[in-house]
């Protein structure tokens, strides 16, 4: 089943992939109950917090750098804005780009709204948007309100895209649609493919679309030795160069989790090759990613140099680190593709995964290329992981999980999460710049900062010694998964 980029709304990742959010159990069952049609979304009786879809369709779109976003909802809504004006403020200083804060408003939805509707304050909001800004594009994110009550933003968007002569569009992020927050990316990402992508007029056979968040550029100086060139996308970029994406010879992603639809909606639609391989993490990861980007755009040759000479580059380097992290033991905690990679990476540098929490899980994604299958790939060539927890960021269960296991570090991935480490005494790693650990430097870059994290061993228990952890022994004591009911027939087999 394709993407159709016709329809005004996403479909979500439950039904379009078959994506869930509960799960116990190793990494091989998780995998080998979806070869086997048995795959099973256990749901929870209690949860402590969640993520939202309108926030991930937010940190895609805000850094869009000549758009304006309209959040149409409450005001509460609205609390991410500093969280990604200050990201995007910060990814301009690492590009050297003019600081320009986000240009992001909301609608403000009130009581009296949510019984008359809000499409007025939505077509002023817009049009204050255009006097104000005069931006190249304005997105439109819905919210639970403006669905529950029915709000026709489809249409308000339409008429005014004719009406001030730019696009505008409307992005189905509401938070009730799926249980996948990650859809708020796929949302974000349709907007983009329906209402600003155009089609190609030159292509390009030495631009290749790298989809990432916002982390720092390694790829100018790697994609430079093989006669290519990236094209980051889509914080950072502006409207024109979104309206030309079509014309790259190919789209490579740092996390699928991030990237599918996009990646598989341009080939889909403009033929732009999508590299199907794992992510650019760990050796063998890299290995085979480069090597599918060499095909796509006619390079394996030169490929093969870059390999040869950046494995050669790393060696000694590596070998000192393995010595020094051998048989360490490693929790990880992180989004689903991005948390597979970290497990890769970790297990290169002999470290000891003893688990780890993974926020949901995409049986496929959209290419459904099993070559693309992110944590297939750990498993066969890393070996099975246990303890494995498909955990969409609930506290109560890492912290007894961490308690449990008590390993030697906790790498995370969320700010939220990596809080907990310290107070059980866990030197904890938290990974901001998804890029700092990709690629081949990306082993040396880990494995150095994980010496230096460890180090602080003796400072973290004297944290843990003024902490007082929310959770009572009864909690400790308890199965990590005592909330975590059955699926369709009541376990995951």
């Amino acid at each position: 089943m394709g993407i159709d980029i016709k329809s005004p709304e996403v479909e979500v990742r439950e039904s379009r992939l078959g994506s869930i959010t509960g799960f116990a159990g190793t990494a091989g069952e998780l995998c080998d109950s979806y070869k086997k049609g048995k795959l099973c979304d256990r749901r929870r009786s209690f949860s402590q917090c969640l993520g939202c879809s309108s926030g991930n369709a937010l940190c895609q779109l805000a850094m869009i750098q000549d758009a304006v976003v309209i959040n149409h909802a409450p005001i509460g809504c609205c609390a991410d804005f500093q969280d990604y004006n200050f990201t995007n403020r910060v990814g301009q200083r690492r590009r050297n780009m003019p600081l320009k804060n986000a240009r992001l408003l909301n609608t403000n939805l009130q009581e009296k709204d949510m019984i008359y509707g809000g499409v007025f304050k939505l077509e002023k909001t817009v049009r204050e948007a255009y006097k104000r800004f005069n931006p190249k594009a304005i997105f439109v994110t819905a919210s639970c309100a403006s669905g529950i009550i029915g709000d026709d933003v489809e249409g308000v968007t339409d008429k005014l895209q004719e009406e001030l002569g730019i696009p505008v569009a409307y992005v189905s992020c509401e938070g009730f649609r799926s249980r996948i927050w990650t859809t708020g990316f796929d949302a974000a990402y349709h907007a983009i493919l329906r209402k600003i992508v155009k089609p190609p007029v030159e292509k390009k056979s030495d631009v290749v679309n790298v989809i990432n968040f916002w982390g720092s550029d390694i790829f100018t100086d790697l994609f430079g030795r093989i006669g290519l060139k990236p094209n980051y996308i889509v914080p950072f970029s502006n409207i024109e160069k979104l309206e030309r994406i079509s014309e790259s010879a190919a789209t490579v992603q740092v996390c699928p989790t991030l990237g599918t639809y996009l990646a598989a909606g341009l080939e889909q639609e403009y033929g732009v090759a999508e590299v199907k391989s794992p992510p650019p993490y760990g050796i063998t990861g890299t290995d085979m990613w480069f090597r599918e980007l060499g095909k796509a755009v006619g390079r394996e040759s030169e490929v093969e140099e870059l390999i040869k000479s950046e494995k050669h580059r790393i060696a000694p380097k590596l070998e000192r680190l393995r010595e020094k992290l051998e048989g360490k033991r490693v929790y990880v905690t992180a989004g689903a593709a991005h948390g597979h990679s970290l497990i890769a990476l970790l297990r290169d540098l002999h470290m000891e995964v003893v688990g780890a929490a993974i926020f949901h899980h995409d049986p496929c994604y959209d290419d459904r290329n099993p070559e693309s299958d992110s944590l297939g790939h750990v498993v066969r060539n890393y070996g099975d992981i246990e303890n494995y927890d498909v955990c969409n960021k609930q506290p109560f269960e890492l912290v007894n999980i961490l308690n449990r296991l008590k390993p030697d570090l906790l790498v995370a991935r969320h700010g939220g999460m990596s809080s907990w480490g310290p107070k059980l005494g866990i030197p904890t790693f938290l990974m901001g710049d998804e890029q700092f650990g990709l690629g081949y430097g990306g082993l040396i870059n880990y494995g150095n900062k994980i010496i230096d994290v460890l180090a602080t061993k003796e400072f973290v228990k004297n944290i843990a010694c003024h902490c007082e952890l929310p959770y009572t022994d009864w909690w400790l004591k308890q199965d990590p998964c005592t909330f975590l009911g059955g699926g369709c027939n009541g376990k995951n087999d």
